[in-house]
């Protein structure tokens, strides 16, 4: 504001020394000279003109003479335009000022001075300073004001995701901190620890799934080693203890072997079990005639069948392929048709094929009890059994067939499904992809 008070009495000055006549002081200019007065007294600015011994010439009512130091006379004799933003005791007053050399050629031969009151500006200053302090501390309380509100406001958030972190640690998996709905950092950092805990409780449920199935399994293997194992240490102490007789003894043999073969069978599909589940074996895939492979599955369980009195019976067209490994498809469906044979006496096990879109749709149907539906899901279970008196079937009497029937149709890439209606039979359906698929 100095400054443009300074720059205006500038423009003023530049006007005067412009008018010769008036640092002159010639009559002849009377008119002018007291145009100059009134213009700037209406705007608040006195001035005086003086020569070059600094004589006033034209003094100004209530300037009481130049009042210039020693350096600023100097430069003033020099050409140069000596200005002043704010004066408080040159004149008794404060004070902006500004002299003007008036050069004749390069001699100084006098020039003009002119002189503001700042006594307004500098209220209207005292004025924005004011105004400004009372902005500042009506700030500064509206921000503390807010940093209260908003600190108390995280403060609840926080603490809230820190009771739940407690929870956690302490093994509670329950639990969802509230969203507030805002997008803020703490928002981001809430959906984040939700969808954590979401995943932990998952991996919790399924750690307690595993080791449910770890103990089950445990228990259920040491059931079906017990009953062989005690049979056989049983026949042994008779022989020792010469408790059979010599014409039982071969029997007795017999079944030692039976429940041998019957323990390497267990291990056998255990192994197997596990090799397939930690993609340890190769699947060598080849064109396989489906009809082919119906055949040999019927020709091994024929006797089975005549035994329970069952027919197998093919529907399948003579040019069918699939694509599989060999020996795994045997294993797939003559798991499912030993399967359907326990639940089937007096009855139909159909095995059927046909082309479907990019796979081959293999279908095995009998005409059995049926399986409960609360059982359908349960059945791929390792150990599974629907029906506590298959234990001593000798056809997947260890519950692992399913399971492994399972792993193998999805190392083909493929599915199998199963519908069944309780005393109207089940249907497996196996989808493979074809080639092209694979």
């Amino acid at each position: 504001m100095f400054q443009t008070k300074v720059n205006e009495l500038k423009s003023y000055g530049n006007q005067i020394v412009n008018e010769s006549t008036i640092l002159d002081n010639k009559i002849g200019t009377k008119v002018a000279f007291t145009t100059y007065v009134q213009m700037l007294r209406a705007r608040d600015i006195q001035f005086v003109t003086f020569n070059r011994e600094g004589d006033v010439k034209s003094p100004n009512r209530g300037i009481p003479g130049l009042k210039l130091s020693g350096t600023e006379w100097e430069k003033l004799t020099d050409g140069e335009v000596v200005s002043v933003k704010q004066d408080l005791k040159r004149f008794n007053q404060e004070v902006t000022m500004v002299a003007f050399p008036k050069m004749q050629g390069e001699q100084f031969s006098g020039g003009v001075m002119l002189i503001s009151p700042i006594s307004g500006t500098r209220q209207f200053v005292q004025q924005l300073n004011k105004f400004l302090t009372l902005t500042m501390v009506v700030s500064l309380i509206v921000a503390l004001l807010i940093s209260w509100f908003l600190s108390r406001s995280h403060g609840k958030r926080i603490m809230q995701l820190r009771k739940a972190a407690s929870q956690i640690a302490s093994g509670n998996y329950n639990v969802k901190v509230p969203s507030s709905g805002k997008s803020d950092e703490i928002g981001e950092l809430t959906k984040d620890f939700n969808k954590m805990t979401k995943r932990l409780k998952t991996s919790n449920e399924e750690i307690e799934r595993l080791e449910a199935r770890r103990k089950k399994f445990l228990g259920d293997v040491s059931h079906e080693m017990r009953t062989p194992l005690t049979t056989i240490r049983g026949v042994i102490e008779g022989i020792r203890n010469d408790m059979i007789p010599e014409e039982d003894r071969e029997r007795s043999m017999d079944l030692v072997e039976k429940e041998t073969r019957r323990l390497i069978r267990l291990v056998n599909e255990n192994l197997d079990y596990e090799k397939i589940r930690s993609n340890q074996i190769n699947l060598e895939k080849e064109t396989i005639v489906l009809r082919e492979v119906f055949e040999v599955i019927k020709e091994q369980l024929v006797y089975q069948a005549d035994a329970q009195q069952n027919e197998i019976v093919m529907k399948v067209e003579d040019d069918l392929k699939v694509y599989a490994d060999y020996d795994r498809l045997i294993q797939i469906i003559l798991n499912i048709t030993q399967n359907s044979m326990q639940f089937t006496t007096n009855g139909r096990i159909e095995l059927s094929g046909h082309k479907g879109y990019d796979a081959t749709i293999i279908e095995i149907e009998d005409t059995g009890i049926g399986i409960d539906p609360k059982d359908i899901e349960s059945i791929w279970d390792r150990f599974y059994k629907a029906d506590i008196s298959r234990k001593n079937n000798p056809l997947g009497e260890f519950g692992l067939g399913l399971s492994i029937v399972k792993q193998l149709v999805e190392l083909h890439n493929g599915s199998i499904e199963v519908e069944s209606t309780k005393g109207h039979g089940t249907k497996f359906t196996i989808k493979l992809p074809s080639k092209q698929k694979d």
